[in-house]
């Protein structure tokens, strides 16, 4: 097909470049363009993607159900608590079945009072260098078969919400949004990318709902800017499904808000910081909306400390406050963390995390059943 293309635009070339007044040239500029590039590869396209692996039914019917919950959540008409739970980072294809099996048994438990999403991240950030995740790096050796990651990932994504679980995620680039088209119910985009001009624009033309965490640091106005951005219409240069580069119109996203994620100083999800988080966003004319992450910045890299503030946000949520929408679990199979080593994946512990330690399955059920009944006593002050 690229060879076509090329054949194509040979042809052409001439009578553009007489229209454009340029004049053929027979440089070598061979050491100026791609010099430290040592290979490039073809990657499989978006729109062959979705033909070879389509959307079910029963996805749609997930997917579709799932946003619209979450959307009125985020805007108040539904009184539920969103939470999104599931490992750091997705790496075994069964091991993240199971997982689901488990949520979808605790959304049937909890639906009246919880939405609960499965937390299905392929892409990981790096601080510095390591394993960048599922599409990336789908046989955890280092060989990079992004196309298989990519195929992959969309097939997990379609298991997943066919058994109707709804699934969230964080994108990391341009592209791979693409491939799990009409799939995630929910886009958190992460501290490292929260200042990134083509992140904002990129997220305020996607359809689902989407949030963004506060900065490393913990600037809580790097989000607030985040959802400012994303909530206004923009023009982009990006992609099409074909892979093909468009200039892309988008109409704002008005689900955006804020992730409160804690920094390297300390946690940020106590009442006083949820109070000065629904201040600044006041000043900004933006609703009191915010989600919490209990992992990372929150939890200091301690994974059972997410059990100390999913008690804190509960009690919270219990006492009436209405702001906190949503909570973050970082959860597992199995309690912790392993070492990923790219000469024996085979070794790795089944339904442990190779990237930040999660809690257990019981941990996360009575996370889940504390989050419920702060939900309900929330209710019943309203009703009040």
């Amino acid at each position: 097909m690229n060879g076509q293309i090329d054949a194509a635009l040979a042809d052409l070339l001439p009578t553009v470049q007489q229209r454009l007044g340029v004049e053929p040239t027979d440089v070598d500029f061979s050491d100026l363009v791609n010099a430290r590039i040592t290979g490039v590869s073809v990657v499989v396209t978006p729109a062959a993607v979705a033909t070879v692996v389509p959307l079910s039914q029963a996805s749609t019917t997930t997917t579709r159900a799932a946003r619209r919950a979450v959307t009125d959540i985020v805007t108040g008409s539904d009184d539920r608590l969103a939470v999104i739970a599931g490992p750091c980072s997705i790496h075994d294809a069964d091991a993240a079945l199971e997982y689901a099996r488990f949520i979808a048994r605790m959304r049937e438990r909890h639906g009246d009072d919880l939405e609960i999403l499965m937390r299905t991240y392929t892409e990981k950030p790096r601080t510095e260098v390591d394993w960048k995740g599922f599409a990336y790096d789908p046989f955890l050796d280092g060989s990079s078969r992004i196309s298989v990651g990519l195929v992959a990932t969309r097939l997990l994504m379609c298991r997943i919400t066919e058994n109707g679980v709804p699934v969230a995620a964080e994108p990391l680039n341009a592209l791979t949004p693409q491939y799990v088209n009409g799939l995630v119910t929910y886009n958190g985009v992460g501290a490292r990318n929260v200042t990134d001009q083509t992140a904002r624009e990129r997220v305020s033309g996607f359809s689902s709902v989407v949030g963004f965490k506060n900065s490393p640091e913990g600037s809580i106005d790097a989000a607030i800017q985040a959802v400012m951005a994303a909530r206004a219409p923009h023009e982009f240069l990006g992609v099409d499904h074909h892979g093909v580069s468009a200039q892309l119109s988008t109409t704002g996203n008005d689900t955006g808000h804020v992730i409160l994620r804690g920094d390297k100083d300390g946690p940020n999800h106590s009442a006083a910081h949820i109070a000065d988080t629904k201040a600044r966003l006041a000043a900004r004319g933006l609703p009191g909306v915010v989600v919490v992450d209990a992992s990372h910045g929150n939890s200091q890299k301690n994974h059972l400390r997410q059990i100390d503030v999913v008690r804190d946000l509960a009690g919270q949520v219990a006492g009436g406050e209405r702001a906190i929408r949503g909570v973050m679990v970082e959860s597992n199979l199995v309690a912790g963390r392993q070492d990923l080593d790219q000469l024996h994946p085979n070794a790795l512990e089944y339904g442990k995390s190779v990237t930040d330690a999660c809690v257990d399955l019981p941990t996360t059920e009575s996370m889940l059943a504390e989050l419920a009944e702060a939900s309900r006593a929330r209710r019943r002050i309203s009703v009040a």
